[in-house]
């Protein structure tokens, strides 16, 4: 169930996952903050935080543990930057959200924020991946569908993501022209951030779309 760890680079592997965690918990503020629209995970999270009464990090962290307990009950494998990826992300999410003020009425800053956004989160993405230290929990879980079911991986992830935005719809959460922005740009981001950091095709995850915690 776990993948092995390789103890010699453990250190170093830390450190640059940590740096793609910080990144990523960036980019899904500053997403948040834009004020245009967010990503599926991210328009849960943010409805089930007001609904909660909760932080959107601690959301974030409570929804990784609950998707990766699915993906363990189908007997996916999984690595230390799994449970990294659970831990830290959202807390780098809410001490950015704290720093970084929303933009909400002025629009060009709006627009840039959101353009960044996405920038970071791709960056992000490869970084963390590059480590190839365990998928994170909801591509734990789309691989674990994909493997049980017989789906692509495509079809798997485009499942998962399309009953996350009915949900996170139906709860209020912040939907906008950014959701569209963020679903149709995602991808190209991080194929650019995987060509830019030399990330292999040997990691067969693909990448999560933000969450306000992947």
């Amino acid at each position: 169930m776990f993948k092995p760890i390789r103890w010699n680079s453990l250190p170093r592997d830390f450190a640059r996952i940590q740096l793609g965690f910080a990144m990523f918990g960036l980019s899904i503020a500053v997403l948040i903050q834009a004020d245009l629209g967010t990503s599926p995970w991210v328009m849960l999270t943010v409805a089930l935080a007001q609904i909660l009464g909760l932080t959107p990090g601690t959301v974030t962290v409570i929804t990784g543990f609950v998707v990766l307990g699915g993906a363990l009950l189908m007997r996916e494998r999984i690595g230390w930057g799994t449970l990294c990826n659970i831990l830290f992300i959202g807390p780098w999410v809410d001490l950015f959200l704290w720093l970084i003020p929303s933009a909400a009425g002025n629009l060009a800053l709006q627009v840039t924020m959101l353009g960044m956004s996405v920038v970071l989160l791709g960056l992000a993405t490869g970084i963390y991946i590059g480590v190839d230290a365990g998928a994170g929990p909801r591509d734990s879980l789309m691989l674990a569908i994909q493997r049980t079911t017989g789906w692509s991986l495509r079809s798997a992830r485009s499942g998962i993501e399309l009953a996350v935005f009915v949900t996170g719809w139906l709860l209020g959460g912040p939907f906008g022209v950014g959701t569209l922005v963020v679903v149709f740009l995602i991808g190209p981001a991080v194929q650019w951030s995987f060509r830019l950091l030399k990330v292999g095709a040997g990691h067969p995850a693909a990448p999560e779309v933000p969450i306000a915690g992947s």
